[in-house]
């Protein structure tokens, strides 16, 4: 079977949903497929690792759009579809169970994937990822049965199913292998703030370790054994181990990767007519820097952009970027980039539980994270789209409010 020529969109998550909805929202017409490889429409995965483990958050209300927004808007939606191949030329694409899509334009949104780690015993009952519903529905199941959870990796996936956790009661144990917690995206003092309030909440956190294996037998994980002989006793164990870009089509396609699928500020890939958008993306930040962000605010904003390139629009991604992790009731909110940074500045006292690290580089304010701040954070948020000189000094002064220097330069909102 082959279905009508239009734009087809291979991944059905944040990013896919978006550009179809954008596109329709500025009049595009022609026939928009969105192929997914779940076997459910586009949800939400933020509460994935977080209010869903703990029962608060139902899958019903995980779902983006209702059943009738696709037909109200004219939106094929293939769900437990999954692409297999390519033929630019002649502009088909073949799926698993047989079918054949005909497209005019292409996009690709194929998101990331779990990064499962090469370790001895990790297929043994009872060791988890987490990365879709599915996966979120299984470990919701298995946490309810466990007792000692071990997470393998210290970044936001593991802290937030390590707070999920704590919070049903469980005994958790967090390895992290690098010698701090957040270690690639935050600065020292704030991965030492979340090492010690994990731990004031009874969780264990191990860093500077290495796993070497996963014990057990057929019937389930017994113990995770580090490098150093160390045994760990565990009935789940949940991998916190980053993720990995779904490139996979875009290389059989010959498009530029690194790290991720290359793309412009346009979202055009190397190949112009094929956009890209999401979590499967690298692009080169406002400063140059060669970036890939995993965020739902990425998705949206560059699904945008890819959007009103294919309606032949000249619109340059250029937003900040921004994201957010809650782990329990400590809720980080970070505004900008903070790589190449050279000093930082400390707003409040960690000890609170409430306070803001603003990162600079040569003295220009290049991003911030923020702690149970909200305040901070909006007002960073609109000086880093503004770019407004903060002098470092001043910035120190929590009792100052950031967003004194907006009104001082008259920045709108």
């Amino acid at each position: 079977m082959e279905m009508t020529e239009g734009l087809v969109i291979i991944g059905a998550g944040q990013a896919g949903l978006q550009l179809a909805a954008s596109l329709r929202e500025r009049g595009y017409e022609e026939p928009i497929v969105l192929v997914g490889e779940e076997a459910v429409p586009p949800y939400q995965r933020p509460p994935l690792s977080k209010t869903f483990l703990t029962g608060e958050t139902a899958a019903a209300s995980l779902f983006l759009r209702s059943p009738s927004f696709y037909d109200s808007h004219h939106l094929t939606l293939l769900t437990d579809e999954r692409a297999i191949g390519i033929d630019r030329t002649a502009r088909r694409i073949a799926l698993a169970s047989g079918r054949r899509l005909a497209f005019r334009k292409l996009a690709l949104t194929t998101g990331a994937a779990a990064r499962i780690p090469p370790l001895p015993g990790i297929d043994r009952p009872g060791v988890a990822a987490l990365r879709t519903l599915a996966d979120a529905e299984m470990l919701r199941t298995n946490l309810q049965k466990a007792t000692e959870i071990v997470i393998i990796g210290g970044g936001f996936i593991g802290l937030e199913t390590a707070a999920a956790a704590r919070k049903l009661g469980k005994s958790v144990t967090v390895l992290e292998a690098l010698p701090r917690l957040l270690a690639r995206v935050v600065a020292p003092i704030v991965s030492d703030f979340y090492a010690e309030a994990h731990r004031r909440r009874g969780i264990a956190v191990r860093t500077n370790v290495t796993v070497a294996a996963l014990e057990g037998d057929a019937s389930g994980i017994r113990a995770v054994r580090l490098a150093d002989g160390t045994r760990i006793a565990a009935d789940l164990v949940i991998l916190g181990t980053g993720a990995l870009p779904r490139t996979e089509l875009a290389e059989a396609l010959g498009l530029a990767c690194q790290g991720g699928i290359l793309v412009d500020r346009f979202a055009r890939t190397s190949c112009f007519e094929v956009v890209a958008a999401g979590d499967c993306t690298v692009h080169r930040d406002l400063d140059g820097r060669m970036a890939r962000l995993e965020s739902v605010e990425n998705a949206i904003d560059q699904a945008k952009v890819a959007a009103a390139t294919i309606l032949g629009l000249s619109e340059p991604f250029s937003v900040v970027p921004w994201f957010w992790s809650d782990q329990g009731d400590l809720k980080l909110q970070i505004a900008g980039y903070n790589g190449g940074y050279d000093r930082i500045v400390l707003r409040g006292d960690p000890a609170t539980e409430s306070f803001s690290v603003l990162y600079y580089r040569r003295d220009q304010l290049l991003a911030v994270d923020s702690i149970n701040r909200p305040a901070d954070y909006a007002a960073a948020r609109r000086l880093l789209a503004a770019r407004v000189h903060v002098p470092l000094a001043e910035a120190a002064d929590a009792s100052v409010p950031l967003k004194k220097w907006l009104a001082q330069r008259s920045v709108s909102p």
